[in-house]
Order: structure tokens, then C-alpha cells, then sequence
């Protein structure tokens, strides 16, 4: 079997179960299940998955603690998968772990996209010295950020937020997180800040700050670096 081609749902759901084996396989996804969150932990230490499907709502356990669990070692991409749909939930699940959300009932198609992104972006690696998205490179370790091979000038706390976001390219990071990343504990409810730095590195390194692709915003939740 490809590595890269492993996909574990964990869902009690006997009709999801199927219709993401039928689905996933349309595609060369190698599926296989757990339905509750002890199965899924064994069988992720066992079949060691590129990619994690989770629903929240499992008999033994609650999926928000299910993902702290699997941080404590799993750091391949997760992706929930939920009839949860509150903004509440949302931010809680991408806190605890989870690298995308989508809710139930979902189109196939963009589970695929999103499966395929959240791969991708893991292979890069998150070490990597130097990111290229585009016109963009990043040099991780001397703090240059270039666009069209010119230097682009950056603040360090400009530099920092610009490449925790890439670092996690394709996840969405949400306000809290963000905030308590670059600024500390004390920043957490401060999203307006975050806005101005947003907004003044778009006009920095995007080509229409107005309709932005690498620093996208997620409605209510946080930001997206696109690639």
C-alpha cells in the first residue's frame, strides 16, 4: 500500500463509514475504520494513517478530547468531520488539533480537495528553511522574505505571524491561537489587533490585498495561508 494513500475514519456511523469507503476509493484512498475513539487511537498506532477523519459526536468519548489525545503523538493531518455546525465547536476542534472542518452533510468533492491540501501541506514539512508559495519565498532562518525575488521589509512580529501561518499552510489557525502564539495569553480576545497585522502584511506581500490568496480569512474563526 502507498502511505500517502491511508485514510482512518473514525465514526460510528455505519452509512458515513460506507459512503467515505466508496467515495475515498473513487479516488485511490486506501479507508480503513474505527467506531469509537479507543478502536481509533489502536488503530492509528497500528496502521500509522497519512490523514485522520474524526467525528465528534462517538459513544466512548468526545471527539474534542480525542483530539488533545492524539496531539500527544499524531502529528499527521486530522480533519473533522461533524453534524456539529456551531462557531463554538468549530474553534474548539481547530484549538484542540484538527487541521480542517467540515460539517455533515458534506460533498464529496470538497472532503477530497480538502484531504488532498491537508496531505500535500503535511509532506512539506514544517521545518522546511525555505518556504516558495508563488511569487513568495520564505527564508526561515534568516527572517527574509522576498516577492519577485525583491526583499519584502517586515516587522519581527510581522515575520512571525507571517510564518507561523505558512509553517501551518493550509490549516486553519483561528484567532485565539494566533494571538496566543505571537503575543502571549494577554492578547487572546485582542482580534482587532490581529486585523491591523493581517491587513498590513496583505498590502505587503499579496498582489491585490483586497481579494487576498495566501492570507485568507475565515469567517468568525481565524485565517488560512493559502498556497
Amino acid at each position: 500500500m502507498n502511505e500517502n494513500k491511508n485514510i482512518l475514519i473514525i465514526d460510528d456511523e455505519v452509512q458515513i463509514r460506507r459512503l467515505l469507503e466508496i467515495s475515498l476509493s473513487n479516488y485511490e484512498f486506501n479507508t480503513f475504520f474505527a467506531a469509537n475513539g479507543r478502536d481509533g487511537l489502536i488503530a492509528a498506532a497500528t496502521h500509522s494513517p497519512s490523514l485522520i477523519i474524526l467525528d465528534l459526536g462517538l459513544p466512548d468519548i468526545d471527539g474534542l478530547q480525542l483530539l488533545l489525545k492524539f496531539r500527544e503523538w499524531f502529528t499527521r493531518p486530522i480533519i473533522v468531520l461533524s453534524v456539529r455546525n456551531s462557531e463554538e465547536d468549530i474553534i474548539k476542534a481547530l484549538d484542540n488539533g484538527a487541521n480542517d472542518y467540515l460539517t455533515k452533510p458534506f460533498r464529496s468533492g470538497e472532503l477530497i480537495a480538502r484531504i488532498r491540501a491537508a496531505i500535500r501541506m503535511n509532506e512539506k514539512g514544517k521545518d522546511t528553511p525555505l518556504m516558495e508559495f508563488g511569487s513568495i519565498n520564505i527564508d526561515m532562518i534568516n527572517h527574509v522574505v522576498r516577492k519577485n525575488g525583491e526583499i519584502v521589509k517586515l516587522t519581527s512580529t510581522e515575520f512571525s505571524l507571517l510564518s507561523l501561518l505558512a509553517k501551518n499552510s493550509g490549516r486553519v489557525l483561528t484567532h485565539q491561537f494566533i494571538l496566543k502564539e505571537i503575543w502571549g495569553y494577554g492578547y487572546v480576545e485582542q482580534t482587532q489587533y490581529l486585523r491591523v497585522f493581517i491587513a498590513q502584511l496583505r498590502k505587503k506581500i499579496e498582489d491585490n490585498p483586497a481579494n487576498p490568496v495566501l492570507l485568507i480569512t475565515e469567517s468568525g474563526i481565524g485565517y488560512r495561508f493559502g498556497s
